[in-house]
């Protein structure tokens, strides 16, 4: 049973990149099928505010979970990189079976690896942020719109912030899933850890 758990946690660690950017992907399709729905391009048995509601709760989801991934991999560098700086023989079992004696090596890799990923961190959560922030106005003020209370073009001008905001926030969080996917295997190598820790 032990093995299986740490076969799925093998699994999900190494295509956790891949699977946030097929959840973005969907995540994309689905507002792109809502403003063609809006606009009268797309024909469905649902109307495009029917659509919003499942579609807004799918975003939030995803773009938290996107967030909380690139934070959790700039907190394991800074963990690593502690652990290295403190020199705690107790705490570098958790990284070497057999400590060498010169770390320098090590804290300059993982030097370069803290910046790249709080370099994701910082090209990411912004548009994490406007993109929530954009899509969650423009769903309320749909809301007020279908009921009077605001213009067609307030509700408009607003989702279309947000569409450009998606669009952006979407091309950067796919680069850095790519390149956080990449500096997670170098990081993995380098201290011979588990696929499974993160």
């Amino acid at each position: 049973m032990v093995e299986g758990v740490t076969v799925v946690n093998s699994i999900r660690s190494l295509l956790m990149a891949h699977i946030l950017r097929l959840l973005l992907t969907v995540m994309l399709f689905g507002v792109l099928l809502i403003i063609g729905a809006a606009h009268g391009f797309v024909s469905l048995e649902f109307s495009h505010i029917e659509m919003a509601i499942p579609s807004m709760i799918y975003l939030i989801f995803v773009e938290a979970f996107v967030m909380f991934y690139f934070i959790g991999v700039a907190r394991l560098v800074e963990n690593i990189h502690n652990t290295l700086t403190t020199q705690d023989k107790n705490q570098l079992r958790e990284l070497f079976d057999e400590a060498p004696e010169d770390m320098e090596p090590y804290i300059k890799k993982v030097n370069r690896y803290i910046y790249q990923s709080k370099l994701a961190k910082r090209q990411t959560i912004p548009w994490t942020a406007l993109i929530l922030t954009l899509g969650s106005i423009g769903f309320l003020l749909g809301g007020a719109h279908h009921t009077g209370l605001v213009r067609k073009i307030v509700h408009s001008g607003v989702i279309y912030g947000f569409s450009a905001a998606l669009l952006i926030g979407f091309y950067r969080q796919w680069v850095h899933l790519g390149k956080n996917h990449k500096l997670l295997r170098e990081l993995k190598h380098v201290f011979s850890l588990p696929d499974s820790s993160m």
